[in-house]
């Protein structure tokens, strides 16, 4: 493989590794349950972990590291772990109480010496079931590629598949200088396609009257980035280690009806429920009430997209929309917040945000950390609330069926929670995840979101 040609980490993907700091580790995480075989044996850790290390071939990715380009020249590259152990990625979970291997299990970094994913697995817990906790880091997935992680271990019948041996051995490590010249060819390809730019547009003159739209949907995305500014809130503030993950299931089917009889969409009756449990959980601190900034991921992996982008890594982009907590009745809220998604959507913001994200790929990398920050700073947005679509056909993990799997969106510097959703078979699972000192609010806003979906269900005749 020439130097130039060694994947990259995309602009995106730099953002999440600049993120991460002592108290804010930034992988995504998910926790995973499993009902027994109805009958014979349930699947022991060391079959377990043999299936997982039958199948990496299938995602090449996480067999590898990132090299760091000498004087921070350039991004970090992906290269070949030579000393790859599954055994330090697939590790058994001592204990059964699935709850507290969690909280244990998300509160520890992922070592950067190492290929950025581990699995956890629990043969038997208190309830009998089998569980699975997995996190990798967010500069190697996002939420929807890290549920692909899962499908990955997964089959769509009882029976697993068997992959033949794919005789992987590591490349040798790039030297020195070869990561240099990687870098350099890296800044001389951008520089041509900068240059290239206008002559593209010239032998495509309906690129030309495309622009102005461009332009205004990155100021629009712009303008709700910034404007309003996030407002002050006991759900920002000093960062600590550890972190909880307080869980919630429903049926799938309860958020249907609601997006039925209101025309809405799954992902505003999620917003809308937030927005009832953060109103909540200010009422519950006696808090005045006040509206909450919301990031919200948004997936923009279409045609193009991918073609510009590895088959791993992030293809999202974000928009910044204020929940309307001080509304007391939940359908306005719901109508709030869809009308706003909606003309979001309409304006084609994930775009603009995913362009602008883009344009800072021609910046120098010192100011792409700092934008990074700023843009996952408090002071632009309260806290993160996803929606990970999740396999909606019964899976199994070696006879296992999977019931459960609660996501959990990783916590920037200054947030103190994040709301996830994502969905498994029939079931609405919801990770609410949380600095442990916020445990107690973690668990109302899980309630709240229950009790926002039941409120919403029950106005729906």
């Amino acid at each position: 493989m020439s130097p130039a040609a060694r994947p990259r980490l995309s602009p995106l993907d730099a953002a999440f590794l600049a993120l991460e700091s002592e108290h804010a580790p930034m992988h995504v995480g998910w926790a995973a349950l499993f009902a027994p075989p109805p009958e014979g044996p349930r699947p022991s850790f060391e079959a377990i972990r043999k299936h997982i290390a039958g199948r990496l071939g299938r995602a090449p990715r996480y067999r590898q590291k990132l090299a760091e380009v000498p004087l921070g020249l350039d991004d970090p590259v992906w290269v070949d772990d030579p000393d790859f152990d599954i055994g330090l990625h697939v590790r058994r979970a001592r204990g059964r109480d699935f709850g507290q291997l969690v909280d244990e299990i998300m509160s520890a970094p992922l070592d950067h010496d190492r290929a950025l994913w581990e699995l956890w697995i629990a043969e038997r817990l208190d309830d009998d079931q089998i569980g699975v906790v997995g996190k990798a880091h967010h500069c190697l997935v996002d939420g929807l590629a890290a549920v692909e992680l899962m499908g990955l271990l997964l089959d769509v019948g009882e029976e697993p598949e068997t992959d033949p041996p794919d005789g992987w051995t590591p490349a040798p490590r790039p030297s020195a200088i070869e990561l240099v010249s990687g870098a350099v060819g890296h800044h001389l390809e951008q520089a041509r396609d900068f240059a290239r730019l206008p002559l593209q547009l010239a032998r495509e003159p309906r690129r030309l009257l495309e622009l102005p739209d461009q332009a205004r949907r990155a100021a629009r995305a712009t303008a709700h980035t910034l404007v309003p500014p996030a407002p002050p809130s006991s759900l920002n503030g000093p960062m600590a280690a550890a972190r909880h993950l307080a869980c919630r299931a429903r049926p799938l089917e309860d958020l249907k009806i609601i997006r039925q009889r209101f025309g809405t969409t799954i992902n505003d009756v999620l917003l809308s429920a937030s927005a009832g449990a953060l109103r909540g959980l200010l009422e519950h601190r006696q808090e005045p009430f006040h509206d909450v900034k919301a990031m919200v991921p948004v997936s923009i992996d279409d045609g193009a997209h991918a073609r510009s982008h590895e088959r791993w890594g992030n293809g999202i982009a974000f928009l910044f929309l204020v929940l309307p907590c001080q509304e007391t009745d939940p359908v306005w809220r719901l109508r709030e917040v869809h009308v706003a998604m909606r003309e979001r959507k309409r304006a084609r913001e994930p775009e603009g945000s995913g362009a602008v994200l883009d344009a800072l790929g021609y910046a120098p990398r010192s100011l792409r950390r700092l934008v990074s920050k700023a843009l996952a700073s408090p002071q632009l947005s309260n806290l993160t609330i996803s929606n990970i679509p999740g396999p909606r056909i019964p899976l199994y993990l070696m006879g296992c069926e999977v019931t459960r799997a609660y996501p959990a969106v990783p916590l920037t510097g200054g947030h103190g929670i994040s709301i996830g959703m994502t969905t498994v078979g029939g079931q609405a699972c919801f990770g609410i995840y949380a600095q442990a000192e916020l445990a107690d609010d973690a668990e109302l806003i899980a309630q709240g979101i229950d009790a926002g979906i039941d409120e919403l269900l029950a106005r729906c005749g």
